[in-house]
């Protein structure tokens, strides 16, 4: 598995885009058609099909890191929030593992997936 990472320029406030990434109603938003939570076990539900993640570790406003059930204990798919020192940009930084030759596959989701989120914001 390798690891990569994606950034993102967000408009919008820290708080709402941290629930967002955080919350199975926020997360049912962009990322998948439905999302439930049993304790730190989120499901996500698309069409007919559904997986797995447990929360890893979190910090409010901050970022929040799930790992796949299904895939290594390694691995991990994480939502980091920044702020530019400069410009005081929202910057939504993505971290994920993909196969080597599906690393492009996964980058191309996660944009997919993060311009329904900016939609979503109205960013």
């Amino acid at each position: 598995m390798v690891r990569y990472e994606l950034e993102f320029h967000i408009r919008s406030s820290v708080s709402i885009l941290f629930n967002c990434l955080s919350t199975p109603g926020g997360l049912s938003e962009w990322f998948a058609d439905d999302v439930n939570c049993n304790r730190d076990v989120y499901t996500f539900i698309w069409n007919d099909s559904e997986q797995e993640a447990e929360l890893i570790s979190g910090s409010k406003n901050h970022y929040i890191k799930f790992r796949w059930l299904d895939f290594p204990e390694n691995t991990f798919f994480e939502f980091r929030i920044e702020i530019d020192g400069v410009t005081n940009d929202v910057i939504l930084r993505v971290t994920d593992f993909a196969e080597e030759d599906e690393v492009e596959d996964g980058k191309e989701l996660w944009t997919s997936q993060i311009q329904t989120l900016m939609k979503h914001l109205g960013s």
